[in-house]
């Protein structure tokens, strides 16, 4: 199935509310938390920093930035209207939070205006990452940040055994929300071709057993729903894969994992 992000900006409200609700489970999880902190303390943000969010989704992200010491003011660029407006509304009480319509490839901002530039889990859904890259370097000033975060969706993974049915959930939701699965291990040289300078590259892990979080529990159900609505599993099967999941959970025996890796690099500085 096609990457559903592709056609994001079209997408009905029955696609983006659970979509934006997911993004947001992620947002709140401790282990994402503390990734999304590593990476981003890579980062020198000068004093009052611009910094920009590309494929902000509702702004978890964003927001996150938003209170980070040096920055000043965070742009989230999205194409989907209602996670805009799901982002305005969440980042309400936040004045240096903004939100724009736009494409990564080709975002309504100036040449040589922002500070830092974060793709965090975006690159993947994006045909031609290479454009938005070169976007990324037009909107940096000289000198300014680049740090992209992404998963290794090659190694998600639900199962406890071979041939474990959940596994079928996980792989079909890589396969409907991923446009490809192996971006994570090209980024080192994408980021090179791009023109910025050689960053650091960072591997992270994040495991889901019970008790932590719900995010892979969201990836199994949506995993689930789309192998029903491809016709490869009935309703009965799709219900008892998510009743498993959650069966597990409570016996303490569930188990899922992604590797994610990131790359924070910078545009070269003017001579002299």
């Amino acid at each position: 199935m096609p990457d559903v992000y592709a056609t994001i900006s079209r997408a009905a409200t029955a696609v983006t509310g659970p979509l934006a609700e997911i993004l947001e489970l992620r947002g709140a999880d401790p282990q994402q938390q503390a990734m999304r902190r590593a990476y981003l303390s890579d980062v020198e943000f000068p004093p009052a920093a611009r910094v920009v969010e590309i494929g902000c989704g509702p702004g978890p992200v964003a927001r996150f930035l938003a209170g980070l010491p040096g920055v000043g003011s965070v742009v989230g660029v999205d194409p989907s209207p209602y996670f805009l407006a799901r982002g305005r509304e969440l980042a309400r009480d936040l004045p240096n939070v903004t939100f724009v319509a736009g494409d990564g490839r080709a975002v309504p901002l100036g040449d040589q205006t922002v500070d830092v530039v974060v793709f965090h889990t975006t690159l993947c859904h994006i045909p031609g990452p290479e454009r938005a890259l070169a976007e990324a370097y037009r909107l940096l000033r000289p000198g300014g940040w680049l740090a992209v975060f992404d998963g290794d969706y090659m190694t998600i993974s639900c199962a406890t055994s071979d041939h474990d049915p959940l596994q079928a959930c996980a792989d079909a939701t890589a396969e409907n929300l991923i446009h490809d699965r192996w971006l994570g291990r090209r980024l080192p040289g994408l980021v090179r071709g791009a023109g910025f300078e050689q960053g650091r590259l960072r591997g992270h892990s994040y495991v889901e057993a019970p008790s932590s979080g719900a995010y892979l529990l969201a990836i199994i159900d949506r995993g689930a729903d789309a192998l029903l609505a491809g016709g490869r599993v009935g309703p009965d099967l799709a219900a008892a894969l998510k009743a498993e999941a959650r069966r597990r959970s409570d016996a303490g025996e569930f188990f899922g994992h992604i590797g994610y890796v990131s790359v924070v690099a910078r545009r070269p500085a003017l001579p002299g």
